[in-house]
């Protein structure tokens, strides 16, 4: 599955991230590399979450 994201790199160094089709999923990371690994575990966190009602 593709997912369509959208990095910012910050002023003060690092990188930014959020992905726009899942709400309140955002994270950052120092380096490319940490953004990429922090991007995939915010996604994992994000669409694990369960909805009770």
């Amino acid at each position: 599955m593709k997912w369509e994201v959208a990095i910012v790199q910050a002023e003060e160094g690092g990188y930014g991230v959020r992905v726009p089709s899942i709400p309140g999923c955002v994270t950052q990371g120092e380096s490319f590399k940490e953004l990429l690994i922090n991007l995939c575990e915010a996604m994992e966190g994000c669409l694990s979450v369960k909805i009770r009602r």
